[in-house]
Order: C-alpha cells, then sequence, then structure tokens
C-alpha cells in the first residue's frame, strides 16, 4: 500500500458503552455505525464497502440500508479490525470500492443476541488437542506461554501488576472508562486469582460496546468535516489456532510478522513512534508487543513499564484509554485501540499527547493466534 493514500475520515464509538442491556449485539453495530456517518457526514447510501467481525457483513448492509461493491467478513479475533483497515485500504487502492464502513459491536457483557465465535468446537484441533485437558478459556489458555516468559526472564508477579496500575493511571484520565479508581501493585496482587499468575486485575474488562471506522481515498479527506487520519502501514499475520504450538513461548510470530511489514511499509523506526496501542486483554499481552515490536529487547518490556517509560509523562505513552484493563473490553477489542489511536491523531483524546504525529495500533486475536498492525499519521 502507498503510505498515505487512504484516509479515516469517520471514527466513533457506542452511544453508550460498558453495560447495556437493552441493546442487541447487531444494534450495538448499528448504532456504532451511525456514529461514525454522522462523525464524517455521511448517509448510507454513501457507503459501498463493508467490513466486520462478530456479526454477518449481509446482516449489517440489510440492517443499514447499504449496498456494498466489495465486502469483508474476515474474523480472526480481536484483531479483525486491524486487518479490515488493512483489507480496505488494499481494496480502495485497488478501485474495488470507494468508501469503507468497518464495525465491531459486542454484548460480551449482557450476552444480548451475542453469537458464538467458534473454532473451539467439534473436530476443530484445539477441541481434539488442548481442551481435554481441561483449559477454562483464555484466562487458562494464555497462562501457558506467559509462564515460560515469567520463567525465562525473571519478571516477577510486582512487574507484571505494574501493567495494570498504569493502564488504570491512563484511565483516570478518560470518562468514558469503566473503571477510574487508582490501584497499586498490592492492590492487584490481593485481587482474587484467576489461573497463576493471572489475578482479576491482571485480566480484561467484560463490557458491551462497539465502535466504526470509515476509509476513503486521502485526496477526498478535505470533503469531510473532521480532521483526517492518515494510514501510514499496515501488516497482518497468523500463527496457530492453538496456544500450546506456538514457535517459542516467548515471543509472538504472527506479532514480529505484522509489525515488521507495518513499519517496513510505512518507512519508520520505533524512535518515531510517539504514541502506541497495544491490545491489552491480559497483563502480559503489552510486554509481548513492546519486544516483538522493537520497542524493548527482549525480556526488557516489564523493567521498561516499571521505570514508568509507558505511563502518564513517559517517554513512550501507551494505552492512553485506559486498554482493555480499565478502558473497555467487550471480547473484541481491537476496534478500541484503533479508535484511541485516531483520536490521539485528530488531537482529541481525553488523555491528549502532545505534539502526537505517528500512532501505532496493535492487535492480539485468540491466544497469540492472530495479529494486526495499523500505523496511522495526522500529517498529510
Amino acid at each position: 500500500m502507498k503510505p498515505k493514500s487512504i484516509a479515516i475520515v469517520g471514527a466513533a464509538e457506542t452511544t453508550q458503552m460498558g453495560r447495556i442491556p437493552d441493546v442487541g449485539q447487531s444494534q450495538l453495530h448499528c448504532d456504532a455505525a451511525l456514529n461514525a456517518m454522522k462523525d464524517a457526514g455521511l448517509k448510507p447510501g454513501d457507503i459501498d464497502g463493508i467490513a466486520t467481525a462478530g456479526d454477518s457483513p449481509t446482516n449489517l448492509a440489510l440492517m443499514l440500508g447499504i449496498t456494498p461493491r466489495w465486502v469483508d467478513g474476515t474474523s480472526v479475533g480481536g484483531c479483525s479490525f486491524m486487518l479490515h483497515v488493512r483489507h480496505a485500504a488494499a481494496a480502495i487502492n485497488e478501485g474495488l470500492c470507494d468508501t469503507v464502513l468497518i464495525t465491531h459491536g459486542e454484548s460480551g457483557r449482557s450476552n444480548v443476541g451475542r453469537g458464538g465465535m467458534g473454532g473451539r468446537g467439534g473436530a476443530s484441533l484445539a477441541a481434539q488437542f488442548e481442551m481435554p485437558y481441561g483449559p477454562m478459556g483464555p484466562p487458562t489458555l494464555f497462562t501457558i506461554p506467559v509462564m515460560r516468559y515469567l520463567k525465562q526472564y525473571g519478571v516477577t508477579e510486582e512487574q507484571l501488576a505494574m501493567v495494570a496500575v498504569v493502564q488504570r493511571e491512563w484511565a483516570a484520565k478518560n470518562p468514558r472508562a469503566s473503571h477510574k479508581d487508582p490501584i497499586t501493585v498490592d492492590d492487584v496482587l490481593s485481587s482474587k486469582m484467576i489461573a497463576y499468575p493471572f489475578r482479576k486485575l491482571m485480566c480484561c474488562l467484560v463490557t458491551d460496546g462497539g465502535g466504526a471506522l470509515i476509509l476513503t481515498k486521502a485526496e477526498r479527506a478535505k470533503d469531510f468535516p473532521q480532521k483526517p487520519v492518515y494510514i501510514l502501514g499496515t501488516g497482518e499475520s497468523v500463527e496457530t489456532p492453538m496456544v500450546s504450538q506456538m514457535e517459542d513461548f516467548t515471543s509472538s510470530k504472527a506479532f514480529r510478522v505484522s509489525g515488521k511489514k507495518a513499519f517496513d511499509e510505512a518507512g519508520i523506526g520505533v524512535g518515531d513512534v510517539d504514541h502506541l496501542m497495544i491490545y491489552d486483554a491480559f497483563a502480559h499481552l503489552p510486554l509481548y508487543g513492546l519486544e516483538d515490536l522493537g520497542f524493548c529487547d527482549r525480556g526488557q518490556a516489564a523493567s521498561f513499564i516499571w521505570e514508568r517509560n509507558t505511563a502518564p509523562g513517559g517517554k513512550l505513552p501507551l494505552n492512553t484509554n485506559g486498554g482493555g484493563l480499565s478502558y473497555m473490553h467487550s471480547g473484541m477489542y481491537g476496534m478500541y485501540a484503533l479508535q484511541e489511536s485516531v483520536r490521539q491523531m485528530r488531537g482529541i483524546a481525553p488523555a491528549q499527547v502532545d505534539g502526537a504525529k505517528i500512532s501505532v495500533a496493535h492487535g492480539v486475536g485468540g491466544m497469540f493466534a492472530a495479529s494486526g498492525t495499523v500505523i496511522m499519521t495526522n500529517e498529510a
């Protein structure tokens, strides 16, 4: 993709966030979509491309009254929306469509009209070779790599807890964050044990909500009411549907491939990045992201966070919305990371990073199964 050829011209989250017991999942998609269209000054008839995960693009097109010329239903977990941005940019550049709507909506907490993710039932590889051993979803499956990481690099529970502490500091600056009260390392370590080493405050929230983005050619950006955000580089990859089969438990191959592709395409280095979003479903994920993207040497990310480099006032603002640990996590968090990157590039984030010109949004799908990376800039 040619850098800066595509712009994000619409971005919005659902009207309500957190707990929404009276709104079904498809309605959350539509609410986010209509909010993004309002943000961009567009109507359904102006949209000719749809991408979504967690719902059917066919269902969404019918509900919104959109007749698309391009459709993407890629679903690889929480980073699906990063992949949608990449695919939409390619489609627009190829002339397959002009204006793409990407939606997310999930009734993760209230479970109203929620569809299943699939991939772990019947004859799937995970059902045959992992589930018989008794894991109970992500909190237990994600312990497999993190235990090796902690042992190999001598990372302590206190350092892992610090990830959640810093996320909460950012959340305190965000009026829409689910949890804003300050927490300490002791608070994290005193919270309920879920599956060692994860305690409750090291695990993501379970919420309702969603978001949507609208992309078009950069040359059209001046026709829209909001400050455009340009796509500088993108990447994607997948590794394995079974966390037990990772090539290396201390590093995600999907992270490395996706991140390198995005940075190579953007023509920048980690030193050029002003703002960073790393999907934090659990406290260990920012450690892997910082190292696999090249911001820290192997085994050094925990110390990097402990020394407050990613905290408010630090040299690398990370997860400035509060992250999946304190802001929102309805099940597929990638859209919320993208939304915060857009806000930062527009200069309207609650915890705005002064002078930020380049933001990276990096996501995970499943248990290190997939990854997507999107690099944005506000400079045309």
